[in-house]
């Protein structure tokens, strides 16, 4: 079941919400899934440097509130603020609703499986080889606190003839495991002999509370818990 469903999908409602974050009638509804797409389309081709990881978009009566998750926040703010009010102003004519963006800084980077293989691949492109990419990006993010960590690379790596894909595989990832905070992010690395796909996955721990609140670790639910006495169930004190 992991292998076949996207992560975030069958963990909506878990301990994930959508990225789409409204409401709408029959009529509007294709219309707003185009704009949305358009929207995220518009911020990821203008801002290839600024590491976006995700892009949350709310709609309210008449405005549209985005918010741009990003390691880079200062590219796409630009000198004064100069490149997110033309953004703003691009988005405007596009949708013909007040929109108002919002920027929040990853502060840890080797943890976003999005950043990750969007890292991957940009060494790919520089005729990196993929093998010492894929094993720094699994060694930075184990040693920024990840559970388990799987990247895959599928296509003409090494500019071979003949395709294949090849994984990599530290720690432990449960895929089937509802309340595991399991991270994925897929990027295409464009070179001179085609396309490579680059797929990560990121377990985190566990996500007890809904919304993400509290993580626990995953070596936490594997421990006995250790039997406690109420009060007036401790054992008295033998006669010496």
């Amino acid at each position: 079941m992991g292998r076949k469903i996207h992560p975030f999908l069958q963990r909506i409602g878990i301990i994930r919400t959508e990225n789409s974050r409204w409401i709408a009638t029959r009529k509007d509804y294709g219309r707003f899934i185009y704009e949305d797409f358009e929207i995220r389309k518009l911020i990821s081709s203008k801002f290839k440097l600024a590491a976006v990881s995700r892009i949350i978009i709310e709609r309210l009566a008449d405005k549209i509130r985005i918010r741009i998750h990003s390691a880079r926040p200062g590219i796409i703010i630009g000198r004064h603020g100069a490149d997110i009010e033309k953004l703003r102003e691009d988005i405007n004519a596009m949708c013909k609703k007040e929109v108002s963006i919002d920027i929040e800084e990853i502060k840890n980077p080797a943890l976003d499986a999005q950043l990750v293989a969007g890292n991957i691949a940009s060494q790919i492109e520089k005729r990196i080889a993929f093998r010492r990419a894929v094993k720094r990006a699994v060694e930075q993010t184990m040693m920024a606190g990840a559970r388990g960590v799987k990247i895959s690379a599928a296509g003409r790596l090494d500019g071979a003839e003949m395709c294949r894909t090849e994984t990599y595989k530290q720690g432990k990832l449960p895929l089937s495991t509802f309340r595991a905070d399991i991270d994925y992010g897929f990027v295409e690395s464009l070179t001179t002999y085609g396309l490579i796909g680059i797929k990560v996955w990121i377990y985190k721990g566990d996500i007890l509370v809904k919304g993400g609140t509290d993580r626990v670790p995953a070596e936490a639910r594997e421990t006995k818990p250790q039997k406690s006495f109420a009060p007036h169930q401790q054992p008295a004190n033998k006669p010496a």
